[in-house]
């Protein structure tokens, strides 16, 4: 219940969910595209337009004043008073460059004045200008003034300047004029073009900005509905496989169709769902074995008890006989509670590995010689191959530990030849123990469940031990970062097997 109610606060929540969240980003973006557009329509466009025309202008003008200056003399003369054009050369080459397009005068005005600040010459391609003040006349006609007063002036800045750059507003005109100046002085060229297309321009797009800002919101918030349903399905299917989880239900997978992170993410739950299934499982037949071998000697003790009190009190052979038993199953009980006290600290990290250096092989030498007795009582061979130093890093308390589980199921699982062999193989980064038996071997399909807890194949079925001794050595070999694993043949035995690192690779 108190799942639920939090599931439920968190859906009534005034925050939005991922798709609102999508959403709102997506508008977010168009809103701030489209607000840095008027930025730059306002403050950017036309100072870039008015950059570009003027290096034209300039581009412009400074062409016709370097044909001006390689001219062989001058172009005109006033010296009878009025004016005469002369280097008719350099008038053709003039000509011949504006009609093939080498001087680009499209829409442009140009002025060329001598240093009297007279007019010498000028081509009008613009209207209306406001250098030579055009105008349209009864029939037509298009009139124009040479020498107006804005452009006496112009050609005044030019000439005791050098060059000239200026934006004039006259009569709702508004025009752009350079200008450059001769290399001995004698001439000047302006060259002017309009700027009120770029103006214009800037007020259509002011102007359809904001109809254009709405269509593309409601577009966006039509395609972000879309996009984000489409994006957090895996999500709600995640959300719901949680809950069921949570819920007791642990046979949950959820669908995946996707190749990108939140299909990675689909195809790990659908994993840790079946882990959680599996642990599950374990977990029941842990208590359903555990609960099993408890009650076994627990029933037994009981029994043995009530008879020893009840009927062989007096029977000094039986009574000690039951005695024997009852010890024997207490011995059993206290085994299986301290396997599983063990499981559980090395498991939960509760014991931690107190790490030293030490030789591994002379370890496997102290621990092969505690089971000399028990070879030499059932007619077993112990073979030990741990004739070279092996310096590791470890816990020896815990290894050898290790150490005993692993050759204890090898005693169970013992060959005809009765041989167990024990090995310590140095490496260069370490050292590998492996410990042998000849028995009849582990099925394929057992393998990969081999160090689960109180896993037993059913070739193992009604054997004594825990169950848990494998299970103990997998949690201790993980906590110090050991690789391990079992290699078996069906009818020649198996091999157990862990890689210990030395000194120098525990330090890296």
């Amino acid at each position: 219940m108190a799942r639920q109610r939090k599931s439920g606060a968190f859906r009534g929540s005034a925050f939005p969910g991922v798709r609102g969240q999508l959403m709102l980003f997506l508008c977010c973006i168009t809103a701030i595209t489209l607000g840095l557009l008027w930025v730059l329509i306002t403050y950017g466009l036309q100072p870039m337009y008015n950059r570009n025309i003027r290096a034209r202008l300039e581009k412009e003008a400074s062409a016709i004043v370097g044909m001006i200056d390689s001219a062989e003399g001058p172009i005109s003369s006033r010296d009878f008073g009025p004016l005469v054009l002369l280097n008719d050369e350099f008038w053709d080459n003039l000509n011949t460059a504006i009609s093939n397009g080498t001087i680009n005068v499209d829409n442009c005005c140009i002025d060329i004045s001598d240093s009297t600040c007279r007019n010498v010459q000028y081509l009008e391609g613009l209207y209306p200008c406001i250098l030579h003040k055009s105008m349209v006349s009864f029939g037509s006609h298009t009139i124009y003034s040479k020498d107006t007063p804005t452009v006496i002036r112009l050609r005044q800045t030019l000439f005791a300047q050098g060059a000239l750059y200026e934006i004039v507003e006259e009569g709702g005109s508004r025009q752009m004029m350079v200008g450059l100046r001769s290399r001995d002085g004698s001439y000047g060229v302006i060259v002017s073009s309009s700027l009120a297309q770029i103006e214009t321009a800037a007020e259509v797009l002011r102007s359809v900005l904001i109809p254009v800002a709405l269509l593309l919101i409601g577009v966006n918030l039509l395609l972000a509905a879309g996009f984000s349903k489409w994006f957090t399905d895996p999500l709600r299917r995640l959300s719901e496989g949680a809950r069921e989880i949570a819920a007791g239900n642990y046979d949950v997978q959820v669908p995946v169709n996707r190749r990108d992170e939140l299909g990675l993410l689909g195809r790990e739950f659908n994993h840790m769902a079946q882990e959680v299934k599996n642990s599950a499982q374990l977990e029941r037949d842990i208590l359903a074995n555990v609960s099993h071998d408890l009650r076994t000697p627990l029933t037994l003790i009981k029994g043995y008890a009530e008879t020893v009190r009840d009927i062989t009190g007096a029977d000094e052979e039986k009574r000690s006989e039951q005695c024997s038993i009852i010890v024997d199953e207490t011995d059993r009980l206290s085994a299986l509670v301290n396997s599983v006290m063990e499981l559980s600290k090395v498991s939960s990290g509760a014991e931690k590995p107190n790490l030293v250096d030490f030789d591994m092989s002379q370890l496997c030498f102290e621990v092969a010689g505690r089971y000399e007795a028990l070879c030499e009582q059932n007619g077993w061979t112990l073979r030990l191959e741990a004739d070279q130093e092996c310096m590791v890093r470890a816990d020896p308390a815990m290894m050898e530990r290790v150490l005993h589980n692993l050759l204890g199921n090898a005693t169970h699982h013992i060959g005809p030849d009765g041989v167990i062999v024990l090995r310590a193989i140095p490496q260069a980064d370490g050292c590998r123990v492996e410990v042998e038996d000849h028995g009849s071997g582990i099925p394929p399909e057992d393998l990969p469940h081999i160090f689960d807890r109180y896993y037993r194949s059913r070739k193992d079925a009604g054997k004594t031990g825990t169950g848990l001794g494998l299970s103990i050595t997998k949690a201790i070999l993980q906590q110090h970062g050991f690789a391990f694993g079992v290699n078996s043949t069906m009818g020649h035995g198996s091999v157990f097997w862990f890689e210990m690192k030395s000194p120098d690779q525990s330090n890296g």
